[in-house]
């Protein structure tokens, strides 16, 4: 089943051509213009439910609906990799990914991801994303570790996804960063995009389309150098907290990408996805899980401490 991303075009996006908005918009860096181009040829990116050429000059308000096809030779095994499983049922398995792990498959990746795992250890996951991302209805970065849930059914893909789009779903995050935040708690209310210098890359734009919210509350301090966080989503962007913490000037500590250069031993941010908590979409009940600091983050905040 083929993937399909949706945009409306704000003010400030009218005017941009069609192939170049839509290249830089879709959630996938590897997707090249020409691609885009293909695609728009092949009537599979709608304008307001209409297909136009590539050099149409976007208008506010207009809704643009791209179909991403799936890689035909792309074939996603199982494998037997460990989970750890903190919740499952017949709808919604929550589990606490290590840092390291991949979520999804992507091009030239196919193997060694969450996906992978699930697919072996569940005898169904939802469709609804594909045979690319069975059962994902959100994502944390490779490096970044904790808690995701995945739909074992449409049922239950559907209300998880709209409960994500209605920003329902608790999501909280613990994270060390670079300097004394001055402030005990506050909110970051800046839009993110693609950085059109680097497109792996995002950034805050005031060009940009998706409005990004993170709220955060200072947990402890470690002098003038470190910060420990908590941070909650209301949005949830690519990056996004990556990307507001340094927009702020308190990036990440071992963010390989948004931070500075290598301060700690971890492998990648000092990020941990701690609480999640969603309506049971069968159920109707509140679920609500926390997944410890792992044990990397852990001997970081304890030298930390006694230093």
């Amino acid at each position: 089943m083929d993937e399909v991303q949706q945009f409306e075009i704000s003010a400030e996006e009218a005017g941009e051509r069609l192939d170049k908005y839509v290249t830089e918009a879709i959630d996938d860096s590897s997707v090249s213009r020409s691609q885009v181009q293909e695609w728009i040829k092949a009537g599979a990116v709608l304008v307001n439910d209409k297909p136009l050429k590539a050099n149409y000059k976007l208008s506010a308000g207009d809704v643009i609906a791209v179909q991403i096809p799936e890689p035909e030779a792309a074939v996603i095994a199982p494998e037997n990799i460990p989970l750890d499983i903190v919740y499952e049922d017949a709808d919604v398995i929550v589990v606490n990914k290590p840092r390291g792990m991949v979520v999804h498959p992507a091009a030239g990746h196919y193997s060694g991801t969450l996906v992978n795992a699930l697919m072996f250890h569940c005898q169904d996951l939802s469709g609804i994303n594909g045979i690319m991302r069975p059962g994902i209805v959100h994502r944390i970065d490779k490096d970044t570790s904790g808690l995701l849930m995945a739909a074992k059914n449409d049922l239950a893909h559907g209300s998880l996804a709209e409960q994500l789009k209605a920003h329902t779903v608790t999501r909280k995050y613990i994270a060390l960063v670079h300097g004394n935040v001055p402030h005990e708690h506050g909110t970051i209310d800046a839009p993110i995009g693609r950085d059109p210098h680097d497109r792996k890359m995002f950034t805050v734009s005031e060009h940009a389309s998706k409005r990004a919210v993170t709220h955060f509350a200072v947990v402890e301090r470690f002098g003038q150098d470190y910060t420990l966080l908590e941070l909650q989503l209301e949005t949830g962007r690519t990056h996004q907290i990556r990307v507001h913490m340094k927009y702020i000037g308190h990036p990440l500590a071992g963010d390989p990408v948004y931070g500075r250069s290598k301060t700690i031993g971890m492998q990648g941010q000092a990020l941990h996805a701690a609480i999640l908590g969603f309506i049971h979409p069968r159920s109707g009940e509140y679920l609500q899980f926390e997944a410890p600091i792992p044990a990397d983050m852990e001997q970081e905040l304890t030298a930390l401490r006694t230093r």
